[in-house]
């Protein structure tokens, strides 16, 4: 249902280029990202307390069409399921119309693509396997950094090492807690499942999404336009996933933050300005965010760290930790937003 190489050809002709950059400078930004990455482990296990064994997980300095190109791989892996139900439901079209309607897909994903391409700093992918066994990949996006940190004015080498912190801090934290991956892909595939196949579901979804999708874009509606595929057993899978990825992204930030002052001179301007950035810039900027979900995903970074930084207050590191114990101690969308709910839920 999707040509996955058109889609990558359309990201690759409608990304803009990065920044202009030397030979001298590329070299310059990969080694010290490598480095950088490198340089953030140990402070990371000894802030957060996570014994991992984060050097399964390849680092990965990659430019725009390589991000690009590694995260249609993940989405072709997670399509996966959803194509077996199709053909299972024998609801995959044939023939021309399933032709024209897979490079119509392949042209939506690839000018998706060439977006985020442009935006994404680093990213951690947990569904990626390796061919020696390697669990996740770490992706740092070095033409996205270079242009972050020249648009900030701040000093690159400090931002680079601040963003290798947080990046490591996935890598971590997927590394560290083993059953972490196989639990978020048991619940992708649960949403898989309880994906809708009769016709009147997708008639549903045609006629009520247009005004959704305008009610987005004013500002009106605070879905994005994944938000418009769920139905309630998918809502209550979300659910769990937001909270999850509320809690990484909120942690990620808290570590970074604690680290950050002791190996990072000028890490108090870079939180400001990168604080700031997150705001979103002109109206089509803030309008594509939040049909995007990017709006979405600032709040999951607030409100996690909020929710890690409350815990944290209350029962101290050890207590917290208690969240990596096993998939019943993850907090949902609610309690992330109510951290005491969870610690009487998990410590009584």
């Amino acid at each position: 249902m999707i040509d996955w190489k058109l889609a990558q050809s359309t990201a690759a002709r409608l990304s803009k280029p990065g920044p202009e950059v030397s030979a001298a400078e590329v070299a310059e930004a990969v080694a010290e990202l490598r480095e950088g990455a490198a340089r953030s482990q140990a402070p990371v296990r000894e802030f957060s307390d996570l014994h991992a064994t984060s050097a399964t997980a390849p680092v990965l300095v990659v430019d725009r069409p390589r991000w690009v190109e590694a995260n249609i791989d993940t989405f072709r892996v997670l399509m996966d399921p959803l194509m077996a139900k199709l053909q299972a439901a024998n609801k995959m079209p044939s023939g021309l119309s399933r032709s024209v309607g897979s490079k119509i897909s392949g042209a939506e994903v690839g000018a998706l693509m060439s977006v985020m391409s442009s935006k994404v700093l680093g990213q951690f992918d947990p569904f990626w396997n390796g061919p020696a066994g390697e669990g996740g990949r770490l992706l740092l996006v070095a033409p996205n950094i270079v242009q972050v940190e020249r648009q900030l004015d701040v000093d690159p080498h400090d931002f680079r090492l601040w963003v290798c912190l947080h990046e490591e801090t996935h890598r971590v934290q997927f590394t560290a807690v083993d059953w972490m991956r196989g639990h978020m892909r048991s619940l992708m595939d649960e949403f898989v499942d309880a994906t809708e196949m009769d016709s009147a579901a997708l008639s549903s979804l045609v006629s009520d999404g247009f005004g959704e999708v305008v009610r987005i874009a004013r500002g009106d509606s605070d879905a994005s336009l994944a938000d418009l595929f769920q139905n309630d057993r998918q809502r209550e899978v979300v659910d769990k996933l937001t909270g999850i990825m509320s809690l990484l992204e909120g942690h990620a930030d808290v570590v970074m933050d604690g680290v950050g002052p002791e190996v990072i001179p000028s890490v108090a301007e870079i939180r400001r300005k990168f604080t700031e950035r997150r705001k979103g810039a002109g109206m089509l900027d803030r309008m594509l965010r939040r049909l995007m979900g990017i709006d979405a995903k600032m709040r999951q970074y607030r409100d996690g760290a909020e929710f890690v930084r409350e815990v944290n207050a209350q029962i101290g590191l050890s207590g917290f930790n208690a969240v990596w114990a096993e998939p019943a101690n993850l907090p949902d969308k609610s309690e992330i937003l109510d951290p005491a709910a969870w610690v009487k839920r998990v410590h009584g």
